[in-house]
């Protein structure tokens, strides 16, 4: 075990993480900053993203007031409106700041400006996007532009277990304490085993989002709900869980494929219409905005349709498009789709909703903070109130730059007054032994996720809601049994993260007693005249 200081500590490296780190580096020269990242430095949610990055360019069709208005019209009436004023205005700036770093987005034929795309929820064509793999194209940018940061440090292969608080200096610490403080984590060194004790004087979490919940996720095996987890665990305030957003176009693959791979928004941008297996159009029975409504209403749509005719899938017609055109703006979903056998330009894309993007998360405000002191989030772990009942497209790249740059803006003046606390204890793992049955822990991880796929979807009943705590609490007291008795795996932390996270979605969406946004459940099929946010 070692006990290491950094000044600043990031937990996660995708767009909030290392775009914090970039603009800390510069504001504190002379300081130290460590970045953990549980795999390697490229791996995260960012990587993932196809579509692009929402932001008014084009100031001769498009404008601030746009943008905000379909930002809060997604968001179904829980967005904080102030918040979403400040993401769209600050929005463009930030990637002018990435395009400096190196981003190259796709431009029009003769290059006079972006080739804007557009999608479902949006006004206007305003994503900026490379080809369709955006997220990677950003991701490698900020890769590059943090080696030139001479004082951050990138800690690959490191599973941040718990947050420091007071709790660890043998102090009671609940929900309501004043002054809980942040002092750091510790952290698990995956290449040798060894739980390290990390000292830093304020500690930003960047630790992404937790589609691993459910069985069918676009996300990366590695979106555990981690941040969140230990966050709720630290007795910060966590908000707006209810909200799981399901990406209403995963490719259908019998084969089976984890993660889902992800069919594009954007190709609906591009022309693609949704249809049934007989070729019959149905979004106009759901939406005036037809196969480009917000991601909300098309998911439940397909999962209805999907339910009334028993079928596995519905579909996404691409085939009245030009193949030269589509071929170049989606080359990865082209050549995905042949690799299964499916020419999109002869046969239509079978698509089914998989779970995309946590909307809500830990509680902060417009500087990044939560309600533990010295400790910030950002990215998909935080909830900011920029989505509130449901993301609308390409946002949340924007929603991780802009609230990067107000973390790191917010520390002048503060970093200077913390100190380390040298008092905090290393991690006891006395009384553990090694974990004998691996299968205990790979069969609560299938149990977990089919308990969420089947009762805390995108239709929810009081009924289900009930079934899904009561078997939690099950697989929550077997886990808590299995992290007391054995030693430390990444296996064992990230089910007990995502045991905290399924209570908490399934906790959220049995208080909220109406249907908004991305929370539909057939006991309440009618939104209430008073809007609130659900806060654990």
């Amino acid at each position: 075990m070692t006990r290491t200081k950094t000044d600043i500590l990031v937990l996660g490296s995708g767009i909030a993480g290392l775009t914090f780190a970039i603009k800390a580096s510069r504001l504190f020269p002379d300081r130290k900053i460590l970045v953990l990242t549980k795999t390697t430095e490229g791996e995260s949610n960012t990587r993932y993203a196809q579509g692009g990055v929402a932001a008014v360019w084009d100031l001769e069709k498009d404008n601030f007031e746009k943008h905000i208005a379909d930002t809060l019209d997604a968001g179904d009436g829980l967005c904080k409106a102030d918040i979403v004023r400040i993401v769209v205005e600050e929005g463009p700036e930030r990637v002018r700041e990435i395009i400096g770093w190196g981003a190259d987005f796709d431009k029009v034929k003769d290059a006079s400006g972006y080739d804007l795309a557009r999608e479902g929820g949006h006004s206007e064509h305003r994503i900026l996007h490379y080809k369709d793999l955006t997220g990677w194209e950003m991701q490698r940018a900020l890769m590059e532009e943090v080696k030139k940061c001479a004082n951050v440090q990138i800690a690959e292969h490191y599973f941040a277990l718990d947050l420091i608080t007071q709790h660890h200096l043998g102090r009671m610490v609940i929900r309501v304490t004043p002054g809980i403080e942040c002092y750091g984590c510790y952290a698990l060194n995956k290449q040798n085993g060894e739980i390290d004790t990390i000292l830093a004087r304020v500690t930003v979490m960047c630790t992404g989002g937790a589609g691993q919940v459910y069985k069918s996720t676009t996300n990366p095996v590695i979106a555990t709900g981690d941040g969140v987890a230990m966050a709720y665990r630290a007795k910060a305030r966590v908000e707006n869980m209810e909200f799981m957003q399901f990406h209403p176009t995963s490719l259908f693959n019998p084969a089976g494929e984890t993660p889902s791979f992800l069919v594009s928004e954007a190709v609906r941008g591009f022309g693609g219409i949704l249809k049934t297996a007989e070729g019959e159009e149905f979004m106009q029975h759901y939406d005036p905005r037809l196969s480009l409504a917000p991601r909300d209403i098309v998911a439940r749509a397909i999962d209805s349709e999907m339910k009334k005719r028993g079928t596995d899938c519905m579909y996404l017609d691409c085939r009245h498009l030009d193949k030269e055109a589509f071929v170049a703006h989606f080359p990865t979903i082209y050549e995905k789709c042949k690799s299964i056998g499916i020419d999109p330009m002869k046969d239509m894309i079978p698509i089914v909703p998989a779970c995309h993007y946590t909307c809500g998360g830990v509680m902060v405000d417009a500087q990044g903070h939560t309600s533990i002191q010295r400790l910030y989030a950002a990215g998909e772990c935080s909830s900011t109130g920029l989505h509130g009942a449901n993301r609308l497209a390409s946002n949340s790249l924007l929603e991780g730059m802009v609230f990067a740059h107000r973390v790191a803006q917010d520390l002048p003046g503060k970093l200077e007054t913390w100190s380390f606390q040298e008092d905090v204890p290393n991690w006891n793992a006395e009384g553990t032994t090694d974990p004998q049955e691996m299968v205990l822990i790979t069969q609560s991880l299938k149990e977990l996720r089919e308990i969420m796929s089947y009762y805390v979807g995108i239709v929810r009943s009081n009924v289900r809601l009930k079934r899904a705590l009561d078997r939690l609490f099950l697989l929550y007291q077997e886990t808590e049994e299995l992290y007391k008795t054995t030693t430390i795996s990444p296996q064992l932390m990230e089910l007990r993260n995502l045991i905290t996270v399924a209570y908490l979605i399934t906790r959220s969406a049995s208080h909220r007693r109406e249907s908004r946004g991305l929370h539909y459940t057939t006991d309440y099929p009618e939104q209430l005249p008073f809007v609130e946010h659900s806060v654990l």
